[in-house]
C-alpha cells in the first residue's frame, strides 16, 4: 500500500444502536473501495467486520473492528463499533482516535436508545457526528419522521443535506442538496447516475440549499461577512463554512444510505473526502507534560496504543494512532510509562483479517503491529527524542456491575488467573481482582450482556468451565463506645512456658479527636488502615509491668484481630487502644504470649464497646425518560436510597442517589427491564455508614451460620 500522507487521511468510527446497519455499512465501503472484491452479509456469516466467532454466533457485533478503505487518493480509516451498551468501552476507544463518528440511524425506527447514549459519549470526546438514516429500502422507513426526531432531540443543529426521492420499496434514488442534483442508483448498487432534480421536488431542494447555506456560514465570521455581502456563499466558503461546522459542532449533517442495496454509499465516501477534517486540521491531542500533538509529521514520533486483540496464528495485535512524526519498520521506539524500549517489527493496515503490510505510517494514521513486549492498550510509544512523553489516556467507561468468579474444576484455578489476566488486557472494561478481604476472585463489568460474553470466552476459547455468583460485600466492623477487657495467656507443657497478660481500654476514634484517656501517654502510633479507617495504638504502661519490648507484639496481635472483625469476620477501622497495665514472667513471657494475649483482650474488649457493622454506600447517577421517572423513584426507595437530588437533560431526567451497595445487585437488569434498555446509570464508592438494626442483626446471624458449617 502507498504511504498517504495526513492531508490524504480520514478517520470515521461508525457508531450507533443495534440492527441500525453499521457492519452492513462496512462491507459496502470496503466494496467501494476494492478492499473486497464480494459482499458478505451477517446473515451469511461472512462479513469483514464481524469475523470472531462469538459475532458468528450472535450475528451482532461485541468488539469494535479497525478497517480501512481507500477512495480518489485517500485512505479513509473506520472503526466499526459494537451497537449494545454493554460493549461502550469499544465506543469510547474508537471516538479517542477518529476524528469524526458517523451515527448511523434505523429509518423505520427513527431515534433510539442507542442513538441517544453513543450521543452522549461523543459529548463527552467532543466528536463531530454526521447522522446517517439508514434502511430507508423498507416499507415502514420515514426519514421525515427521523429528522424530525433528530431536531427535536439533539437541537437545531441537525441539518439535512440529503433526502430520499423515494423511499420504501422503490427506494433508488438520492436528492443532494448540496450539489442540487439526484443521485439514482442501478439495482445491486454501486456507481450513481446524476440527474437534473425533478420539477417537483426543485423548490424544495432549493429551499433546503438556502438553510443550509446561512447554517455554514454562521459557522466563521469571515464567511458570515461574505454572506451578507452577496446572498450566498462560494463553493470555496461553503466548504470552508461545513467543515468548520461539523469539527466544531456546530452542525450535525444527515445523509441517506441504503447500505444494503448499496445506494448513496458513493456519495458518503466523497462527503468523507470533501467535508470530513483530516487528522491534521483537528484540535490536537494533550499529553500530561502539557503538550498538544496536532497529528504533525515532522514531529518527533508519538502514538497510542488504543486496542489490543488477539488472533489465531498472529497472537497479541496492537492497534494504534501515530499522534506526532513518522513511524517505520524495525523503528526503536520508547514506552513513555515504564520506559521500556520496544521495536516495531512489522505493521499492517487492517480490515478484519485482512492485513495490508507497511513499511511507513504518518501522523494521523490507523495502522497495527505485533510482537510487543511490555505494551497494553492506553500506552504511549515514543521516538527517543521524546522518550518520556504520555498521551492522556482513554478514559473508560467505570464498571456497572460486579459479581465473583471461580473455576467449576479446582483443578482449572491457575489456568483461569491466567486467562483472565489475558482477558482484562484484551479488554479494558473488564476488572479483574483477587480479594484477600473477601476471599473470592472479582470480576467487574459493563452489564450482564458483558460478563455473559466473558464466560462465553473463557469457556469457549479458554476451555474453563466457571460460574459467577454473588460476590461478599466489603462490610466494615467499628465501636461506638469505651470498653476495658484483660486477657491472661498462660500455657506450661514441659519446660520454659507462656505468659502475657495485657489490660486494654478500646475507644472509637474520630477525626482531629484529643486524648480522652484516662491513663498518661508514654508513647502513640497512628495507622492509616489499607481498607480505610485509622488505628491508634497508645502505650500507657507505667512502672514496668509490661516491658517495651512486647508492646509491637501486643500490636500485632491487635491488628490480626482487625483483618478480621469479631462480628462477622470484616476489617475493622476507627479504633483507639491503650494497653494501660498487665503482667509478665522473668522466664515464660515471650512474644507469641503478648502477642495472644493482645488479640484476645482486643476481641473481648471490641465486643462491649457498642459495636456496628459498616456498610459500603454508593453514589448513584440514574439517568431516565421522564415518563420512567416515577418507576425509578420506587425503585430505588426500595434499595434503602437517600435521593440527594434531581436535575435534567434534554428528554431525560438524573437522579442522584445515596445506595448501600448491598441493594445494587444486579441493578443494570432491573434498570433495563424498568425502561426498556432505555436507562443508564454510574456508581462511585462514597462512604461507609452504619447498617439499620435489623440489617445488622441478619448479617450477625448469617456469619454465626456459616461459621457452625465450617467447623
Amino acid at each position: 500500500m502507498k504511504v498517504y500522507k495526513t492531508n490524504e487521511l480520514r478517520n470515521i468510527a461508525l457508531i450507533g444502536g443495534a440492527k441500525t446497519g453499521k457492519t452492513t455499512l462496512s462491507e459496502a465501503i470496503l466494496f467501494e473501495g476494492g478492499v473486497i472484491t464480494r459482499r458478505g452479509t451477517i446473515e451469511d456469516k461472512n462479513t469483514v467486520s464481524d469475523y470472531r466467532e462469538i459475532e458468528l454466533e450472535r450475528q451482532n457485533s461485541v468488539a469494535s473492528t479497525v478497517m480501512y478503505t481507500e477512495h480518489k487518493g485517500h485512505k479513509i480509516n473506520l472503526i466499526d463499533a459494537p451497537g449494545f451498551d454493554d460493549f461502550m468501552g469499544e465506543v469510547v476507544a474508537a471516538l479517542n482516535v477518529v476524528d469524526t463518528a458517523f451515527m448511523l440511524v434505523n429509518g423505520q425506527n427513527g431515534v433510539e436508545v442507542g442513538t441517544e447514549i453513543n450521543f452522549r459519549q461523543t459529548k463527552v470526546t467532543n466528536s463531530p457526528v454526521v447522522f446517517l438514516v439508514n434502511h430507508l429500502e423498507h416499507e415502514k422507513s420515514s426519514f421525515e419522521e427521523s429528522l424530525r426526531q433528530l431536531k427535536t432531540q439533539f437541537g437545531g443543529s441537525v441539518t439535512a443535506l440529503q433526502y430520499p426521492y423515494n423511499e420504501g420499496h422503490g427506494f433508488d434514488a438520492i436528492i443532494d442538496v448540496l450539489q442540487q442534483k439526484m443521485f439514482k442508483y442501478p439495482a445491486g448498487g454501486g456507481k450513481a447516475e446524476i440527474l437534473d432534480i425533478p420539477a417537483d421536488q426543485k423548490d424544495k431542494a432549493e429551499e433546503m440549499f438556502n438553510n443550509l447555506v446561512e447554517s455554514a456560514a454562521e459557522n466563521d465570521e469571515t464567511i458570515m461577512e461574505a454572506f451578507f455581502e452577496n446572498g450566498t456563499l462560494s463553493p470555496e466558503e461553503l466548504i470552508k463554512g461545513l467543515k468548520l461546522g461539523i469539527m466544531n459542532r456546530g452542525m450535525f449533517p444527515v445523509l441517506c444510505i441504503g447500505a444494503k442495496p448499496n445506494f448513496g454509499v458513493d456519495a458518503l465516501l466523497d462527503f468523507i473526502i470533501n467535508y470530513v477534517p483530516a487528522p491534521g486540521e483537528m484540535p490536537g491531542r494533550e499529553t500530561k507534560e502539557g503538550k498538544t500533538l496536532k497529528c504533525n509529521p515532522s514531529d518527533p514520533a508519538s502514538l497510542l496504543i488504543f486496542k489490543t486483540s488477539v488472533e489465531e496464528h498472529l497472537g497479541e495485535i496492537s492497534f494504534f494512532k501515530v499522534f506526532g512524526g513518522e513511524i517505520t519498520e524495525a523503528m526503536d521506539m520508547v514506552n513513555g510509562l515504564n520506559s521500556s524500549k520496544e521495536r516495531i517489527s512489522q505493521m499492517f493496515a487492517v480490515a478484519g483479517k485482512k492485513r495490508e503490510k507497511l513499511e511507513k505510517v504518518v501522523a494521523g494514521d490507523i495502522a497495527a503491529t505485533i510482537k510487543l513486549k511490555n505494551i497494553r492498550t492506553n500506552h504511549t510509544l515514543n521516538s527517543p527524542k521524546n522518550a518520556g512523553d504520555i498521551i492522556v489516556p482513554i478514559e473508560f467507561p467505570a464498571p456497572k456491575i460486579t459479581m465473583a468468579i471461580r473455576a467449576k474444576n479446582t483443578t482449572d484455578d491457575e489456568k483461569l488467573g491466567v486467562a483472565l489476566t489475558d482477558l482484562q488486557k484484551v479488554d479494558p472494561t473488564i476488572s479483574i481482582e483477587y480479594s484477600k478481604e473477601l476471599k473470592q476472585i472479582i470480576i467487574r463489568g459493563q452489564g450482564e450482556l458483558h460478563l455473559n460474553i466473558a464466560k462465553w470466552h473463557l469457556e469457549n476459547i479458554e476451555k474453563i468451565n466457571i460460574e459467577y455468583y454473588t460476590p461478599k460485600i466489603p462490610y466494615r466492623e467499628t465501636i461506638t463506645k469505651n470498653a476495658k477487657a484483660m486477657y491472661r495467656h498462660k500455657k506450661q507443657s514441659g519446660g520454659s512456658g507462656q505468659f502475657g497478660e495485657v489490660h486494654m481500654l478500646i475507644q472509637p476514634y474520630s477525626e482531629g479527636m484529643t486524648n480522652q484517656t484516662e491513663f498518661p501517654i508514654r508513647g502513640t502510633e497512628t495507622h492509616d488502615l489499607p481498607w480505610g479507617g485509622k488505628l491508634v495504638f497508645n502505650n500507657c504502661i507505667v512502672g514496668g509491668s509490661i516491658d517495651a519490648r512486647f508492646q509491637p507484639a501486643i500490636l500485632k496481635g491487635i491488628m490480626e484481630k482487625i483483618e478480621e472483625g469479631p462480628l462477622t469476620g470484616s476489617y475493622a477501622r476507627d479504633i483507639v487502644v491503650n494497653i494501660y497495665d498487665g503482667k509478665m514472667h522473668p522466664v515464660d513471657s515471650n512474644e507469641l504470649a503478648f502477642k495472644l494475649a493482645g488479640r484476645q483482650a482486643f476481641k473481648e474488649a471490641f465486643k462491649n464497646a457498642g459495636p456496628k457493622i459498616l456498610e459500603p454506600i454508593y453514589d448513584v447517577e440514574v439517568m431516565v425518560p421522564s415518563d420512567r421517572m416515577g418507576d425509578i423513584m420506587t425503585d430505588l426507595q426500595g434499595r434503602r436510597a437517600i435521593i440527594m437530588g434531581m436535575d435534567s437533560e434534554g428528554n431525560y431526567q438524573i437522579v442522584k442517589a445515596k445506595v448501600p451497595l448491598a441493594e445494587m445487585n444486579r441493578y443494570s437488569t432491573a434498570l433495563s427491564s424498568i425502561t426498556s434498555g432505555s436507562g443508564t446509570y454510574s456508581l462511585k464508592f462514597a462512604e461507609y455508614s452504619q447498617v439499620p438494626g435489623d440489617v445488622q442483626t441478619a448479617l450477625l446471624k448469617a456469619y454465626e451460620e456459616q461459621e457452625k458449617e465450617d467447623e
